[in-house]
């Protein structure tokens, strides 16, 4: 897939700074930047004026589920409402919609809508119909169900916890409706099975999506059988094979967490399987090792307050021992592996860490990039530990601001010290650490324009004045940019082929509606991507 195209009157966010000049891209490849630019054209030559807006790199995301997003919008995808009277009206109408389902499935709702972030299944029985009903909330770890799904899992008061998970329960020890962690399992099992072609259609709507926010290449952090969907890794293959893939994508392997090194070979295996494609490998490997606070399942160092601000005694869960971790990670990089690791708390950082400097003590130095998602709250000493172990910082910024999740189910239970620890993005970059950017969509927006607002402004674009939340560590708007684009495609081993705008590099971009250097700080969240260009050629605007 590759074309030819002349961007005129843009401003090109080069690697020397912004610059006033036409690009050509010449047989999906940038041939020419400045004035011979146009001389170069052939004629003929498809033309795109960018009316003054910024032209960046195609935007790549370090940290997404595609597959998980688009299942939930061609479903019951609660993504867009904040209230829980929003999500009832949504339910009831969905039901109505579709009388022949037999289970109501989807996702996308928020925890602070419902008191201490657990909803009940009395209140979704009320709009479900008798019918059982699983809904995974939008950071995908846990799930609202309804007495129904209760009943079918045979999930009752004597029911233990999965060692995984939690049961949420009332005072007499009945299950109330929420699943935590690994629990989810104990009703998604029993959900029918997702179709092959229900799941390529899922990541095509994604990827519509995702190329209309400007992004042309990601990491997908759970390629594997999870959640009650089919074997991810098949449909990757099948829509490469097909050339329905258009963006460039690293598919990251899931890591068993109630398994140990013998799925080593395995996933050897599953990664040669997609050698040889253009646009979809599976080079890295995801291990989820903790969860998150708000169900205070993000391995801490020291315990949660509770709702009175005491030791609650609880530090939350490492879903992989640390002695496996570490063994795995050595494992894993002696067979040339890219680790992916699921780090939110700052004891799962320091075991991930720990695990990485373990790997190359074993091994030897590579340049393996491995990288640390989510990283919500690092202990200051851990800080400089990333530049040193070579461990990119895979940073969710969109997460970095005062809203009701932070605020309420965050904060409080963190402590005012550990709480100024949480996505210390400024402090990574003046120590050297490389930055990449993911959304890790569907949990919140992959739009990288708001995402990058936040980085900047540490506060969400549109909402209410309110304190920058830790406002030292913002980044700048330039700093933003590059974890954006040249800092995602590092993570990826693609920097070599695009991510910045120089001649031999990819025809990938992003054309803004405006240009975000030239404005507010303030304003960048109302910019938008008005044209997105793979290989040269228009795939949206």
């Amino acid at each position: 897939m590759s074309g030819d195209l002349l961007v005129q009157d843009g401003r090109l966010l080069t690697p020397a700074g912004v610059v006033d000049a036409p690009l050509l891209v010449q047989g999906g490849v940038i041939a020419a930047i400045g004035e011979d630019a146009v001389d170069r054209a052939k004629p003929g030559t498809p033309e795109l004026d960018a009316r003054g807006g910024l032209v960046t790199p195609g935007f790549q995301d370090a940290h997404i589920h595609p597959y998980h997003a688009g299942i939930d919008l061609l479903r019951l995808a609660l993504n867009d409402e904040t209230t829980a009277t929003a999500y009832f009206d949504r339910i009831a109408a969905y039901c109505a919609a579709n009388p022949d389902l037999e289970w109501i499935r989807g996702g996308g709702w928020a925890m602070e809508a419902f008191p201490g972030g657990v909803p009940t299944a009395a209140a979704l029985d009320a709009v479900t119909d008798g019918r059982p009903a699983f809904l995974s909330n939008r950071d995908g770890h846990g799930a609202w169900v309804n007495t129904a799904a209760l009943e079918r899992a045979g999930v009752t008061a004597s029911t233990p916890d999965p060692v995984d998970g939690r049961i949420e329960r009332g005072a007499d020890g009945r299950p109330i409706g929420m699943l935590q962690e690994g629990a989810m399992d104990l009703v998604s099992d029993l959900l029918p099975p997702t179709t092959d072609d229900e799941i390529d259609a899922a990541f095509l709507v994604a990827q519509r999506q995702l190329l209309a926010w400007g992004i042309t290449g990601w990491q997908d952090a759970m390629i594997g059988t999870v959640h009650g969907l089919p074997d991810l890794l098949a449909s990757s293959l099948r829509l490469a094979d097909r050339g329905e893939i258009v963006a460039h994508v690293i598919g990251a392997l899931w890591w068993e967490r109630d398994r140990g090194l013998e799925q080593v070979p395995e996933l050897v295996e599953r990664r040669a399987l997609a050698a040889g494609r253009e646009r979809f490998r599976a080079t890295s490997v995801k291990i989820m090792q903790d969860g998150v606070p708000e169900n205070f399942t993000a391995a801490m160092l020291t315990p949660y307050l509770d709702a009175h601000g005491h030791d609650s005694g609880e530090t939350g869960k490492s879903f992989v021992d640390p002695a496996v971790l570490r063994e795995a990670a050595i494992a894993l990089d002696a067979e040339g592996f890219q680790l992916h690791v699921h780090t939110i708390g700052d004891r799962a950082v320091r075991e991930a860490l720990d695990a990485i400097e373990a790997a190359r003590v074993a091994n030897g130095v590579r340049d393996a990039r491995h990288h640390l998602a989510h990283i919500q709250v690092i202990h200051p000493d851990d800080v400089p530990r990333f530049a040193r172990l070579g461990v990119i910082a895979n940073a969710q910024p969109y997460w970095a601001t005062h809203e009701p999740q932070m605020d309420d189910l965050c904060i409080p239970f963190l402590g005012p010290e550990r709480a100024r620890w949480q996505y210390p993005f400024g402090s990574l970059a003046r120590s050297g650490a490389v930055l990449a950017f993911g959304s890790d969509w569907s949990v919140t927006t992959a739009d990288p324009l708001q995402i990058i607002h936040v980085a900047v402004n540490r506060a969400l674009f549109g909402a209410p004045p309110a304190e920058p939340l830790w406002g030292e560590q913002a980044l700048s708007l330039g700093d933003a940019l590059t974890a954006a684009t040249a800092g995602s495609a590092f993570v990826n081993h693609d920097e070599d082929r695009a991510g910045r705008l120089l001649p031999g590099l990819a025809g990938d971009l992003a054309i803004l509606n405006r240009d975000i250097t030239a404005a507010p700080a303030a304003e960048i969240g109302a910019a938008s991507v008005a044209a997105t260009v793979v290989g040269g050629r228009v795939v949206f605007g």
